[in-house]
């Protein structure tokens, strides 16, 4: 069995377990939950529990999940871009087109096979198959990501995330014209319940609050800095597309008819800072444009 450990906020007390876990590992439905909670593998607080149980913060939850019998997860020689390591944590500028970790369709060429190729230790409080993993980036978008060697690091950085106190900063080309010099788009997300695949704001979703200013304009489309406040699933996409802006060349989000032929959507996490789990040292990190987002704003900045 595979072990996944969740605490909850406070942003989720009282919601239903089985929607709360659907969220945290969206790729197993409500009902698969369910299934999993009737057959005794999911604990909360060491106590077998119902579906609807409403969630307390702070409680620890550990579903066992049975992995999947096509998945087989194995080092891979694949370069990394490491900005910074020490025994317990590594920082790396993931490129654009790389999955953060295995998942069905996915089996190789993830971060984490390559991560356990350059690593013999990492922590594995998410489970065999994100041994390291405290936070993800998407598959298209590019950038800064904070791993963990062990538990004791991971614990650590997943209580800051938990109280807001690790900051980052993105970079991202918008469609249209945005007028406002920055802003704050404060709005709920939650899956979509016409397409599973897809997050969207929602009344019955989790707080979401992203922070953007204007770097520069081209008419047709906004260069800008993005901060996030909140950590849910395809934050900065979705709420770009919720106010009529969406990323450009986003496959998922963004408008039928794209105005450049990119690879995925023009999206870059910039900047990180964190506090070291062991020392207490406040770090920051940046990690530059990837080559085709700086040729992307070259062209616009000739026209």
């Amino acid at each position: 069995m595979e072990r996944i450990h969740l605490i909850p906020t406070s942003e989720d007390r009282g919601r239903r377990l089985d929607q709360y876990l659907a969220e945290k590992l969206p790729q197993y439905s409500r009902s698969h939950f369910q299934k999993f909670i009737r057959n005794g593998l999911l604990t909360v607080g060491a106590e077998p529990v119902k579906a609807n149980y409403r969630i307390r913060a702070g409680e620890q939850i550990v579903v066992s999940l049975p992995p999947p019998k096509e998945m087989r997860i194995a080092p891979e020689n694949i370069d990394l871009n490491i900005v910074y390591e020490d025994e317990d944590i590594a920082v790396i500028n993931k490129p654009q087109g790389m999955v953060v970790h295995p998942a069905p369709g996915h089996e190789s060429g993830t971060l984490v096979n390559a991560l356990l190729y350059h690593y013999d230790e990492l922590s594995d409080l998410n489970g065999k198959f994100r041994p390291g993993i405290v936070h993800r980036i998407d598959k298209d978008t590019s950038g800064l990501l904070v791993i963990a060697k062990n538990n004791f690091a991971h614990s650590r950085l997943a209580e800051q995330l938990q109280k807001k106190e690790v900051s980052r900063q993105y970079l991202a080309l918008a469609e249209d014209n945005i007028k406002q010099d920055s802003g704050t788009i404060c709005a709920p997300i939650g899956r979509n319940p016409a397409n599973r695949k897809k997050m969207a704001v929602v009344a019955s979703g989790r707080n979401a609050v992203t922070h953007f200013r204007v770097l520069e304009r081209f008419g047709f489309c906004t260069y800008l800095e993005c901060k996030l406040e909140t950590g849910r699933t395809h934050q900065i996409r979705v709420h770009l597309q919720h106010i009529g802006h969406p990323v450009i060349g986003d496959p998922l989000y963004g408008r039928h008819h794209q105005k450049f032929s990119l690879d995925g959507q023009a999206l870059h996490a910039a900047r990180l800072s964190l506090i070291h789990p062991r020392t207490g040292e406040y770090m920051e990190f940046s990690a530059p444009l990837p080559e085709y987002f700086e040729k992307l704003l070259k062209i616009l900045r000739q026209q």
